[in-house]
């Protein structure tokens, strides 16, 4: 058995831990750091980069890299880069298969299980990507922990003497999540959880660059929407101006060469004030306020009833977000833990207690909140008038995980042989405007008068938020039961295989396998029909040069296509 390990797969950096001795620590990547952008790439001649020197080739290369992938996680979006076309969860198990290599390396040891962590507003199917992406990196993930409860869990492990009602204030690059938990006796329970999955800060390097852009059209009249070099580098140059203002008052945003007009180079130089930031993103930060008010009226707590205030994330580093949190709750949040680390750490914390690494004094028991309604969509009767898609909840918001509900529905017409069950997840009265997750449908109905009929479903949701839905026919006990792989909506079980060939296989990514690429096909179709001794010499060719197309070198890559080219010849 190999180790298990947490991730935390963020949209601008991700991390890797490992528990020693009952602690979290955090494992250094191949450049000696703990924290890894998520980026992937390919390089000019063809080679995978993940991290560092992904990022490094953005502004050169901004075509074949790949940046905040986590924000198209369970989307049918595909990602073009070096001439193909990649789902998310391809690009994201490029960077997890990346943090396994430096790990086992650094640890000596494989690491088969991974605890990895999702924004508490996940939906199921994104929660259901992130599997297929560690899947697709070899690992197996048996449990995903949401972010905001991996925090204080990472705080709860060294408090837990405590009793208190925790405040996790989550804003990342690319999402927001607000969970409150109360701690006692070594039970860290989740009361209440509400976030936003398309906020964090990406959006407000999007406010800096259009100042950036405004600047350009206002001193050189020139528009660089359509300028993707430029549009990197301005991209750049934002998020570097947000961090510094973290920090200082000011800061000169200066872009040399950064474009051209007549033939003649253009450059772009501005101050960027903290105050001038802070009104650029005050509406965003103030949609964080009705997430933050929804979670304290489901939990029941009011702003005195909250001890412990933890904010996670590399955006709660702007002062103006302390400030709000501040002057919301009358007290200042905890900079005890940190920002940029607490969730990998706790993810780690998680991996440790599934793999029962905590010793009994510090056992900790986690609880956690389904974050979205789930149900079906029904018809019901309104004087008379049969009124259909009405979303039918059967898991509310908020309900601790993992629960089960059933309810009995009746047949809506005579005779009626079938029935379909819809599954939704959202807080809208009218099915079609939540979140469609998929269908069953439930068949050989015995032909009654309706309403006679009664079918049972029920939703049974995991602890890492992936729903079971079953539905039965209660006069014969036929039933169906089905696992919402939402994943397969945007990944075929044929495209999973190619995924796993690609991610595992670095020989296909050689710049020269396109020169050879017919020859190899042919050689590994004719494997069957060569007979026993023909084709383990021919297996051993393949190999060969499987292994100098990995390597990149063009003369052993031409070394063995002649060789490979010659025994197919003599074949006849």
């Amino acid at each position: 058995m190999g180790m298990t390990v947490g991730i935390d797969l963020g949209t601008s950096t991700s991390e890797i831990g490992y528990l020693k001795n009952g602690h979290p620590y955090l494992i250094p990547n191949t450049e000696g750091k703990k924290i890894t952008p998520s980026v992937v790439g390919l390089s000019p001649t063809g080679e995978l980069l993940v991290g560092e020197r992904a990022k490094a080739q953005q502004i050169a290369n901004p075509s074949n890299t790949v940046i905040e992938v986590k924000r198209l996680m369970g989307s049918s979006e595909r990602i073009h880069i070096g001439g193909k076309l990649y789902s998310p969860q391809e690009i994201s198990a490029f960077i997890l298969r990346y943090l396994k290599g430096f790990a086992e390396d650094y640890l000596g040891e494989r690491i088969d299980e991974a605890v990895i962590s999702v924004p508490a507003y996940f939906s199921d199917t994104q929660r259901q990507a992130t599997k297929d992406a560690g899947e697709l990196a070899g690992l197996r993930v048996e449990r995903i922990l949401n972010e905001p409860t991996a925090a204080a869990l990472a705080y709860g492990i060294r408090n837990l003497e405590k009793n208190q009602h925790l405040l996790v204030y989550d804003l990342g690059g690319g999402t927001f999540d607000v969970s409150i938990l109360e701690m006692f006796d070594g039970v860290l329970e989740v009361k209440a959880s509400a976030g936003n999955n398309r906020l964090g800060g990406t959006d407000f390097d999007m406010r800096i660059m259009e100042a950036i852009l405004n600047e350009v059209i206002k001193q050189h009249g020139l528009d660089l929407g359509n300028d993707l070099k430029a549009l990197t580098r301005i991209k750049d140059a934002a998020e570097q101006a947000k961090i510094k203002l973290s920090d200082e008052p000011i800061t000169l945003i200066s872009l040399p060469y950064l474009s051209s007009k007549y033939g003649r180079p253009i450059s772009i130089e501005m101050e960027l004030t903290r105050g001038l930031l802070e009104t650029m993103i005050t509406d965003l930060l103030m949609s964080t306020i009705s997430p933050l008010d929804k979670v304290m009226h489901d939990s029941g707590y009011s702003a005195e009833d909250i001890d412990i205030i933890l904010l996670v994330g590399g955006s709660t580093k702007i002062p103006l977000v302390r400030q709000l949190i501040t002057d919301m709750f009358g007290k200042e949040p905890m900079m005890k833990v940190n920002p940029d680390e607490a969730v990998a750490l706790g993810a780690t914390v998680q991996a440790g207690i599934k793999a029962g690494l905590f010793s009994d004094e510090k056992d900790i028991l986690i609880t956690d909140v389904c974050p979205y309604t789930l149900g079906t969509d029904v018809v019901i009767d309104i004087g008379g008038q049969l009124i259909p898609g009405v979303f039918d909840p059967l898991i509310k918001r908020n309900t601790t995980i993992p629960t089960t509900a059933k309810k009995i529905y009746a047949t809506l017409i005579d005779n009626q042989e079938k029935v379909r069950i819809g599954i939704y997840q959202g807080e809208e009265n009218i099915a079609r405007d939540n979140e469609f997750l998929g269908e069953c449908e439930l068949q050989n109905i015995p032909q009654s008068p309706a309403g006679k009929e009664k079918i049972e479903v029920e939703f049974s949701y995991d602890i890492n938020g992936i729903l079971k839905v079953k539905g039965i026919i209660l006069s014969t006990g036929e039933s169906i039961n089905i696992t919402l792989d939402t994943s397969n909506k945007v990944m075929t079980p044929t495209e999973k295989l190619k995924a796993q060939e690609w991610i595992d296989n670095t020989w296909i990514r050689s710049q020269y396998l396109k020169r050879i690429n017919v020859l190899l096909e042919n050689a590994e179709a004719r494997m069957a029909s060569v007979g026993e001794e023909n084709a383990r010499e021919l297996r051993g060719l393949i190999g060969n040069l499987k292994e100098a197309l990995d390597a990149n070198e063009m003369e052993e890559v031409q070394k063995w296509e002649e060789a490979l080219t010659d025994f197919l010849f003599n074949l006849g």
